[in-house]
């Protein structure tokens, strides 16, 4: 079955507006991925902070496709694939993987307000212990 000229406007009015990626490459000094855009932006974002790119070598980092409708991003040595209008709203995985990155990060936070209130809650003793719930059979 072949192509035709009408088949292919078909699909462009189908394809989601918005900016698509032009080009890609790994920036070695910033550890960042960089991303050309056809409207002229240029996108860049630490490669940790993105799923399947956290733990990369430089290697397998610096081979980047690009989708053919550039609104993916693909790591063919990685099987890691991003999609580009996610990563422009500030999604870099999953929300199963976000979620654990949020938990990780609100765990390390080291403020005042945080410290007191360890230190108030250790003066009583510490976490109040867990007591059994008393089920209701009615």
């Amino acid at each position: 079955m072949a192509i035709t000229d009408e088949d292919v406007a078909l699909a462009e009015a189908r394809r989601p507006a918005g900016p698509r990626a032009t080009s890609a490459r790994y920036d070695v000094g910033t550890a960042r991925i960089v991303v050309q855009l056809d409207s002229g932006l240029e996108l860049a974002f630490p490669s940790g902070q993105a799923e399947g790119l956290e733990a990369a070598g430089i290697e397998d980092l610096s081979v980047i496709e690009i989708s053919p409708t550039g609104m993916g991003l693909h790591w063919p040595r990685l099987d890691a694939d991003l999609y580009l209008p996610g990563l422009l709203q500030g999604i870099f995985g999953s929300p199963r993987w976000m979620a654990a990155q949020m938990g990780r990060l609100g765990g390390q936070s080291k403020t005042d307000a945080k410290a007191a209130a360890a230190q108030s809650n250790g003066r009583l003793g510490g976490r109040p212990r867990r007591t059994a719930k008393a089920s209701v059979i009615g």
